[in-house]
């Protein structure tokens, strides 16, 4: 089933469950508290948690599609091999950040509120393991999984990219 039998001991490791964008998760802590929806910018559509933490699993030939939310995320990287984010910025820039332990990668980066992002396992990799940390929390009510022909409309400049990682 899985490509390698070490991300297999990872997925039973860590019980990581199938991620609608791609790859395997697994929710490791939310905080107790949650801002009230009044005191959140209106973008949200009720009370939110103040953060949440989840592992991130990507096997090769497997990606985490384009989508976005609307808190930060800031990812870091755990294991495996490098990890490719791609960032679509609201004006079009297209950013490709490299996560890992390697020359020129970083152990974390955040990819701003509103982006459209994407992942996926350098060439040559066989599986990258991150993690990543919401603020105001992960909700699956402020995801939104890109539609390829829409995000084609909207960046034209990044059409290849747009239809090798995207899954609608």
């Amino acid at each position: 089933m899985y490509l390698n039998p070490t991300i297999a001991a990872i997925i039973e490791r860590f019980t990581l469950l199938p991620h609608p964008e791609g790859g395997f998760y697994k929710e490791t802590y939310k905080s107790n508290e949650t801002f009230p929806k009044h005191h959140l910018p209106h973008r949200f559509s009720g009370d939110r948690y103040f953060s949440s933490a989840i592992y991130f699993l990507l096997e090769k030939d497997n990606y985490s599609a384009f989508h976005r939310i609307k808190s930060d995320e800031c990812w870091h990287f755990y294991d495996g091999d490098p990890l490719w984010v791609h960032i679509i910025y609201p004006d079009g820039i297209l950013q490709t950040v490299t996560l890992g332990d390697c020359e020129e990668s970083v152990y974390q980066f955040v990819v701003p509120a509103g982006c459209w992002f994407a992942s996926e396992t350098a060439p040559g990799g066989l599986f990258s393991l991150v993690g990543c940390t919401v603020a105001p929390a992960f909700d699956f009510a402020d995801f939104e999984l890109a539609k390829a022909k829409q995000l084609m409309n909207d960046f034209p400049q990044h059409t290849e990219l747009i239809q090798r990682l995207c899954r609608q």
